[in-house]
């Protein structure tokens, strides 16, 4: 999973990912003492005959494994023969075994796994789910749709999931549970699978239980029960719940500490074999070419399976093509912020406020001026002190004081820790420029306060002055609690990543969907905050923590795929993610365009895709671009230009471009539209393809948004549809010229006669 900003105690260290993970996942693990690697070997299916069972399989796969070498050495080991995801399996190999591989019949290509990273009482509220009329009571709560869980396993006795009150599982489910005490498996989790090797939980070695607190987080966000009295530290209290609570749970364990490549193509693989609905995965690698990318391949036979898969943009905003799981199968969900603060104020000696966050609430502070102190800060040239570095305050006198601490977003927590081993009465922590607006309220180990950049800057430049004037800088932390509709929000978070996306050459608007991913309460496995037990079982010391990351994000809009599946059964997963995209907001709460948290200024579309997601909204979107599996390969040998070889890589079967049929790079149905200009092409034309899934008689006009510079015209003014499920079809022509390097943006929509349904597509024009 991507970096993400968590809330720990310092007991589970050997466990805990750094608060602030580095956007460049670790290419492979280090050499081990035999040579051999792990390696994903993509093979061909023997032809004609298929495979009959399982064993046929593995037969197969362990025939390309050279024999073992003379003397009595091991040799290559099969690790995964997979069956859904990819054809082929996963070994461990020396570099001589795989050349020898590599010239059998059959053999398509081969790399090695990769290892990549980990990237609520209120948000459902945020999302309008509630009411008589809401999608909670329109869907059931998601009740029948089973989610399958990638990531660090889950705390099965957390009262989140409870099964009390909850149906058995579909007769579909083929699952099974692999916790040590089955027992914790239920109406609720109904599986549970580990495909990750332990090194060792302190309660269930070798089973899905969770080291690390991130799946717990995610799948409470997903589908937690509702419980009442959640909260963290005392803030944000209030009833948790998951956007889809009534839905059932499947936990596959694909990361410890890192997660696998293998292991999350297995946990792919085995989710679709037991028959899950939606996927939510929060893993990001490094960009490759799709017919390269194991997990793009894994996820294309997901949607051909009809699975929706709902994956994290990552984590390394704000710079531009940072945009991870851009595969145009699935749906990439990027991170935004919701409109509560955990208040903690900061009132400076000469009366000015400055309001910022902070988990940790302590009534017992003093409201009074303290003397206020930023070691290493203004004219020192004492960087580490600065920040805050292990031991850089030792050589400071902060007893007692207010200190001052740069750094990069969500590691204030431990900066605090720095604090309060140095003597420190408390911390105010600021947020460098990148970050900007987007503030993290951390469960804080000592009274604190997380400041926006720019109020970062406004706190510099009262101690400058205080200094000009020979005097001292005091200040005050005033604590006010959990507030609500404070503006502006949504906006994008300044971590989210952003598009274009590389893999598809910019063909691909991504992300797809904002999802809320800042701040978000959630599950966890242990209690956090300044009063720790390093000793405490996480069987019996559950709580709830606030975690930031598109990782949040991401199971936000797999649970309003849930509900959707519910509402309508017979929905694709393409269908689902038009319906999430076309009715997306695009304004805040109080008007304005959405924001980007970098800069406060309006984000464009590769930081907010289609908009924010609106689950009522898309409960009744009026009309779908839906796409079917086999579009996605003639989007890729036309509008990638793929050969055959590298379509039958990503398609897992013999098959030719010259047998599909093929579709251009603005071709493909896709709910956004993305157009590439230039000198030599100023003009261009695409068609597209709506669904009706609304009422019959229905009537829609055409509405455009003229992006700057481009002529935008469509061939029909009006759809109108005399039954549901009729598809009508139009061509938008554009035309324009601009610098190259330009992008312009506008948006087509398609308005119903009573304006109650507007589907709206975004439209991205980039000149070349």
């Amino acid at each position: 999973m991507e970096k993400h900003w968590k809330l720990k105690a310092s007991s589970f260290q050997l466990l805990l990912l750094p608060l602030l993970l580095s956007s460049s996942p670790l290419s492979s693990a280090a050499d081990p003492p035999d040579g051999r690697q792990t390696y994903i070997v993509h093979v061909h299916h023997p032809h004609p005959n298929p495979f009959t069972c399982q064993e046929d399989r593995e037969k197969w796969h362990r025939s390309f494994l050279p024999p073992p070498p003379t003397g009595g050495s091991t040799g290559p080991q099969l690790l995964y023969s997979y069956e859904h995801v990819i054809s082929g399996f996963a070994a461990k190999l020396t570099e001589e075994e795989l050349r020898v591989i590599q010239a059998m019949p059959g053999f398509v290509q081969a790399h090695r796994s990769r290892l990549g990273r980990p990237q609520t009482t209120y948000s459902p509220q945020f999302l309008g789910l509630p009411g008589n009329a809401g999608p909670w009571s329109r869907s059931n709560y998601g009740e029948g749709i089973i989610i399958g869980m990638l990531d660090t396993g889950i705390l099965p006795t957390h009262p989140s999931f409870s099964d009390a009150g909850m149906p058995p599982p579909p007769k579909r489910w083929k699952g099974s549970c692999e916790f040590l005490n089955t027992s914790w498996c239920n109406n609720k989790i109904i599986g549970s699978r580990i495909f990750a090797s332990d090194e060792g939980g302190d309660d269930a070695p070798g089973s899905a239980i969770d080291d690390d607190g991130h799946g717990t987080h995610t799948a409470s966000i997903a589908a937690g029960v509702f419980v009442k009295g959640a909260a963290v530290l005392g803030s944000d209290k209030g009833t948790a719940a998951g956007v889809a609570p009534r839905a059932h749970i499947a936990v596959y364990k694909i990361c410890i500490l890192f997660c696998d490549e293998k292991d999350v193509l297995k946990g792919m693989d085995q989710a679709i074999t037991d028959g899950v609905d939606v996927i939510a995965y929060t893993v990001n690698f490094s960009a490759k070419p799709f017919y390269e990318d194991s997990i793009a391949i894994a996820s294309l036979r997901a949607a051909e399976k009809g699975v929706f898969v709902s994956c994290s943009a990552g984590n390394s905003g704000p710079d531009a093509g940072s945009v991870s799981n851009d595969f145009p199968w699935v749906a990439t969900v990027g991170a935004s912020t919701v409109d509560r603060m955990v208040k903690a104020v900061v009132k400076l000696g000469n009366g000015f406020e400055l309001d910022g966050e902070s988990v940790y609430q302590p009534s017992n502070f003093p409201s009074r001026q303290l003397h206020l102190i930023y070691p290493g800060g203004l004219n020192s040239t004492d960087e580490e002190a600065e920040f805050c570095q292990d031991g850089s305050l030792d050589k400071y006198d902060v007893r007692g004081k207010v200190v001052m601490c740069a750094g990069d977003l969500g590691s204030g927590t431990s900066k605090g820790e720095v604090v309060k081993k140095a003597g420190g009465a408390a911390m105010i922590f600021m947020n460098t420029a990148s970050w900007g607006s987007t503030n993290v309220a951390d469960a804080d180990v000592l009274p604190a306060a997380s400041l926006t950049y720019a109020d970062g800057q406004r706190l510099r430049a009262y101690v400058k002055g205080t200094l000009s004037a020979n005097s001292f800088a005091t200040a005050a932390i005033l604590f006010k609690g959990t507030q609500f509709g404070e503006p502006p929000s949504p906006t994008v978070a300044s971590f989210s990543s952003r598009g274009p996306s590389t893999s598809s050459g910019s063909s691909i608007l991504k992300p797809d969907v904002l999802g809320p991913g800042v701040n978000i309460l959630g599950a966890y496995p242990w209690k956090v905050g300044p009063v720790r037990n390093p000793s405490a079982s996480r069987l019996t010391n559950k709580g709830f923590a606030v975690l930031s990351g598109s990782s949040m994000s991401t199971p936000h809009i797999a649970g309003v795929a849930a509900l959707l599946k519910v509402s309508h059964p017979d929905w694709s997963p393409a269908a689902i993610r038009s319906a999430i995209m076309t009715t997306a907001d695009t304004l805040n709460r109080i008007g304005d365009p959405i924001a980007a948290g970098e800069t406060d200024k309006a984000a464009d579309f590769y930081a907010t895709g289609a908009g924010h997601v609106n689950p009522s909204r898309a409960a009744d979107p009026g009309l779908v671009y839906d796409i079917r599996p086999s579009d996605y390969l003639g989007f890729l040998c036309g509008g990638l230009g793929y050969t055959d070889d590298q379509l039958r890589a990503i398609a897992r079967r013999r098959v030719n471009c010259s047998s599909i049929r093929i579709l251009g790079t603005e071709e493909l149905n896709y709910p956004s539209i993305t157009v590439t200009l230039g000198a030599s092409s100023p003009v261009k034309h695409l068609t597209r393809t709506v669904t009706n899934v609304g009422e019959a008689g229905e009537a829609y006009q055409v509405v455009v948004e003229q992006p700057a510079g481009v002529a935008v015209s469509v061939s029909r003014d009006q759809l109108r549809f005399s039954k549901t499920g009729e598809k009508l079809s139009f061509v938008v022509w554009f035309r324009g010229s601009a610098p190259a390097g330009t992008v312009a943006e506008g948006a087509l929509k398609w308005v119903s006669g009573d304006g109650k349904r507007v589907v709206r597509s975004p439209i991205s024009v980039l000149f070349k």
